[in-house]
This record gives C-alpha cells, sequence and structure tokens, in this order.
C-alpha cells in the first residue's frame, strides 16, 4: 500500500480540522449536551468513519478496506472501555456536567497525538524486525488474560491516576474550586491549578494505558501504518459524544470485559501465527518460516464484530433479568 505524503498531510489536515471544528461548535461555549446532540453528532462520526472506508477501498482495493473496518471497530470497542475510566475520573473530581467536554475533547486530541507517536515507533519496529509479532501477540494474550481473571482494569487505571495527581499536586500549586472551564486560575495574585486540569491529566495519562492494549491489536489487523493511524483517529473522533451518549449505560455493559477479552485473545493469536509464518528466529524451526494457517481479514471482522454484538446482547439481557429479580 503506498501512501504518498500528500495524502498523509490531506489527512491530517482534514482530522485537525474535524476536532477543531468541534471545539468551535460545541465546547467553546460550556454547556450539557442533550442525548439528543449527542446522538447524531454520534451518527455523524461513525458515517465519516464508514465512508472514510468506503475511500480506502477505492482507491488501495477492498482488501486494504476490509483491513481499515477491522482496525476501526476493535478500536471503536476499546474506546468503549475507556469510557468506564472517563467516568471514574469525571466522579472523582466532581467535574461539572458542562465542563466535561472541554477536557474529554482536548484528552483526545491528546490521546491522538501519543497513539500517532506509538504508531512511528510500532512501524519501525516491525519494519525492522518481525520477531516483534511475537512480542505483541504474547502481550495482548496476557492482557486478555488479566481482563478475565479480576476485571481489575479500570481500578489499575485508576490508582496509577492517583499516584499521577498526588505528584502534580506536589509540583504545581493548585486549588479544590473550579473557576468557570478555565485550567489555571489566579488566586490572591498566584496562579494556581484547577481541578479541571489534573483531570485532564488523569486522562492523557489513562489513554497512555489504553494506548498499550491497543496500538499492538490493531497492527495484529493491518501492518499499514496509515490505517493504523486513520482507524485510531476515526475511532477516537466522535468519542466525546459517545461519552455522553452511553454514559448511562455502561454499568449495563457487565459482559464487555469479556467480550474485549476474547479480541484481544484472537488478534494475540493470530499475531503469533503471523509470527511464525514470517519467521527469522533461529531457535524456532531453525530460523525457517513455518507452515502454518494464517487468519483472514475476512475472519477476523466476523469474529470481531460477532462477538461484540453477543457480549452486547448478553449483557443488556443480564442486566434487564437482575433488574426484574430485584
Amino acid at each position: 500500500m503506498h501512501v504518498s505524503p500528500l495524502v498523509w498531510v490531506i489527512t491530517c489536515v482534514v482530522i485537525l480540522g474535524l476536532f477543531v471544528f468541534d471545539f468551535f461548535a460545541h465546547v467553546r461555549t460550556p454547556h450539557a449536551p442533550t442525548f439528543r446532540e449527542s446522538a447524531f453528532w454520534s451518527t455523524v462520526y461513525i458515517a465519516i468513519a464508514l465512508v472514510f472506508g468506503l475511500l480506502v477501498m477505492w482507491l488501495w482495493g477492498t482488501g486494504y478496506g476490509g483491513e481499515y473496518y477491522a482496525g476501526y471497530v476493535t478500536e471503536k470497542a476499546l474506546s468503549v472501555d475507556n469510557l468506564f475510566v472517563f467516568v471514574i475520573i469525571m466522579s472523582t473530581f466532581a467535574v461539572p456536567r458542562e465542563y466535561q467536554q472541554k477536557v474529554l475533547l482536548i484528552g483526545i486530541v491528546m490521546a491522538l497525538v501519543m497513539r500517532g507517536a506509538f504508531i512511528a515507533v510500532g512501524a519501525a519496529a516491525i519494519n525492522a524486525y518481525s520477531w516483534v509479532f511475537y512480542i505483541f501477540g504474547a502481550f495482548l494474550l496476557y492482557t486478555a488474560y488479566t481482563l478475565v481473571r479480576d476485571h481489575n482494569k479500570e481500578k489499575e487505571a485508576d490508582e496509577g491516576d492517583s499516584r499521577i495527581i498526588a505528584l502534580a499536586k506536589k509540583v504545581l500549586p493548585t486549588t479544590d474550586t473550579y473557576d468557570g472551564d478555565k485550567l489555571v486560575t489566579r488566586i490572591d495574585g498566584k496562579r494556581v491549578v484547577t481541578p479541571l486540569l489534573l483531570a485532564l491529566v488523569a486522562i492523557g495519562f489513562t489513554d497512555v494505558l489504553f494506548a498499550l492494549d491497543s496500538i499492538p491489536a490493531i497492527y495484529g489487523l493491518t501492518k499499514e501504518p496509515y490505517l493504523v493511524f486513520t482507524a485510531n483517529a476515526f475511532a477516537l473522533m466522535g468519542l466525546r459524544q459517545l461519552y455522553f451518549l452511553i454514559g448511562g449505560l455502561l454499568d449495563r455493559l457487565v459482559y464487555l470485559s469479556y467480550g474485549l477479552s476474547i479480541i484481544l485473545g484472537f488478534i494475540g493469536v493470530k499475531l503469533v501465527l503471523h509470527a511464525l509464518h514470517e519467521n527469522t528466529l533461529g531457535f524456532v524451526n531453525g530460523g525457517e518460516h513455518v507452515s502454518v494457517p494464517e487468519i483472514s481479514t475476512g475472519l477476523s471482522l466476523t469474529v470481531i464484530i460477532g462477538v461484540l454484538v453477543v457480549t452486547t446482547v448478553a449483557s443488556l439481557v443480564k442486566t434487564r433479568v437482575s433488574e426484574k429479580a430485584s
């Protein structure tokens, strides 16, 4: 897949333009978005992502289009998992609902920048060392195991945030009082950091942790940095609206961790199989390629969507039964 520098520049400008539009159209004036507003713009951004996939198919073929869609669906599912932690962070800092949009949007932009760096490093590593797929695969299998073992991801992220915030409070002068949607304010002539900025720091740190899962996962579906970047960008875009749209429904997705565990485990196996197929390690089959079946993009997309549908339906049925029983 050949992507010219001009296409990269145009893509980045368009994505940046969408974020700028989002800020001036919805975030600049603090307000709590309605369900209708969140639903409309969530649909718009999902539609943009789907149309972009058709553009990929038109320019580079259906194979790459399928890889993009598989990556986008996976990243979107993992981004929903992020929302659990975002809810905890907003609650911890008691961020007023009308100011949450600003924190989320800036946090999402930070996440995209950091993921861009991870994507570049991952692409360089893959191009230089094919055995990196073994590491990615093993990491995803371990992550899948930990999700099933203790559902502790949100707790660990929250504990990590607490340590980061404690450090920030030691280094920076802070206040427990909000001053509108300002990140920094003045008290008695002294500049101090508001809780809004501390919440933003917590979200930024959490995004780094989640990137450690999501980047290896999508590299298991496509080795094209352009598709990895755009799938991540379009999955993160609209996440702010999704937060307000399904925030009240997150507690109902009781089996989401299991579904994500299955998906990450499946991609981990795919990465290991691909690593065996491209093997260059001397202690594995004498450095020769291992004849193993490889999982197609079509099968990957089917499994990912199927698991998400089953997980969502099972979660909603479970919560409904539990509510009736109580």
